[in-house]
């Protein structure tokens, strides 16, 4: 047998695998009726639903959704940070079947893959909340909300999370009556985002004249010569920061666990410091995060901090992150370097955009069947199989 027709014989053999066709006949056999003709299938990551999102916005509005704070380094060192990373695949594993299945504070959650709070939706679409809602409810991942929740009916409640900003840790009395609610309503777990007692300058909503209202009411129309109408509180420069109250301080932030048996996640940790200090005050998790490179920048990509928060963890409490997440390989990057769960806003936002409901819920499955994917080709088929063996830094460290 000449060399031409061994390699067609051995490449026949190939694709008829019982490997091959199994996953080939999975893949065909979940494909919708429309596959060929909906938009929707037609992002085959995340970056695509980016683009489609970016078509149909108001420049305004697509400059809110992906812009950071100032120069914007943080912005770009939060993906940057995922290429200085390389993973260790092991070989000849029994992965025939790959669980993404996790546990966060006594959940069992069907995928590592948290919805982050974010705000200005109704710039992006109608309703934007309510429908990022309905849409983790359908993929079976946990939100967590910027609130206002409570006008949908208590059956298409799951069991979210709420997100404070900091406001109700003024007094205990605030405290108890922001909780109490949410106890009795079966959330599971309350997120106090730490790093937004300012809003930075955001150079890009600046030049815009960008009035936050709009976060609320989304943009109102352009006229006939395609200009906004002028904003009543544009965001400008030249304001220096001040609060009439004192801000909230880690002695409110022990009160504020004291007085719930819900978790509480602080996010907006980047250092070791903070994170001792997180569990000091009895909190049950951290959330490593740089509000998405949209406060402080010049802070480094928040997979940068990391190893320095899991360490400082010491696996007494749950160590979570969120930033620049675009990929399966994103994710399994971050799992290996100790967080238990990640978070998303942006890539959620793209699908939000470009498709509602069904955008949002098509990015998050994209994004668990290549984080099984990426397991399965790496080696490992359970999400506890993941661990620090699993990755090497480039230089030996960050």
């Amino acid at each position: 047998m000449d060399r031409r027709r061994a390699l067609r014989a051995l490449t026949g053999l190939f694709a008829s695998s019982p490997l091959v066709r199994a996953q080939d006949s999975t893949r065909r056999s979940r494909l919708p009726e429309n596959y060929y003709d909906d938009p929707l299938y037609e992002c085959v990551r995340v970056m695509d639903f980016a683009a489609k999102a970016q078509a149909k916005l108001d420049p305004v509005a697509w400059d809110y959704l992906e812009q950071g704070s100032e120069d914007e380094v943080a912005l770009r060192d939060n993906l940057a940070a995922f290429h200085k990373v390389i993973i260790r695949p092991r070989t000849l594993t029994d992965v025939h079947h790959i669980d993404l299945t996790t546990e966060l504070f006594g959940q069992k959650l069907a995928f590592p893959i948290l919805l982050d709070p974010a705000g200005g939706k109704n710039c992006f679409y109608p309703d934007g909340e309510l429908v990022v809602a309905r849409a983790a409810r359908a993929a079976g991942a946990l939100h967590i909300t910027n609130g206002g929740l409570t006008r949908l009916p208590a059956a298409e409640r799951p069991q979210w999370w709420q997100l404070n900003t900091g406001g109700a840790l003024e007094s205990t009395q605030l405290m108890k009556e922001f909780l109490r609610p949410l106890e009795d309503e079966g959330c599971q777990g309350v997120c106090l985002t730490t790093d937004i007692m300012y809003v930075s300058h955001r150079d890009r909503n600046i030049r815009n004249r960008f009035d936050r209202s709009w976060c609320e009411t989304g943009l109102p129309a352009r006229d006939a010569q395609g200009r906004l109408p002028r904003s009543a509180n544009p965001e400008r420069v030249g304001l220096y920061p001040s609060r009439r109250a004192p801000t909230p301080a880690w002695e409110q932030l022990a009160e504020f666990c004291s007085l719930t048996r819900l978790p509480v996640v602080v996010k907006g940790v980047l250092t070791g410091e903070d994170t001792a200090r997180a569990v000091a005050a009895g909190a049950k998790g951290v959330m490593v995060s740089n509000h998405g490179a949209r406060q402080l920048d010049h802070v480094g990509g928040t997979l940068e901090s990391l190893p320095e928060v899991v360490a400082a963890a010491q696996g007494r409490i749950a160590v979570l992150i969120d930033g620049g997440f675009r990929r399966g390989t994103d994710i399994l990057k971050a799992l290996a370097l100790g967080a238990q769960a990640i978070g998303i806003a942006r890539p959620y936002l793209y699908g939000l955009a470009a498709f509602g409901q069904r955008g949002v819920e098509r990015v998050i499955e994209l994004l668990q069947t290549e984080l099984a994917l990426d397991m399965a080709l790496a080696g490992v088929a359970r999400i506890p199989d993941i661990d620090r063996s699993l990755v090497r830094i480039r230089g030996g460290s960050f």
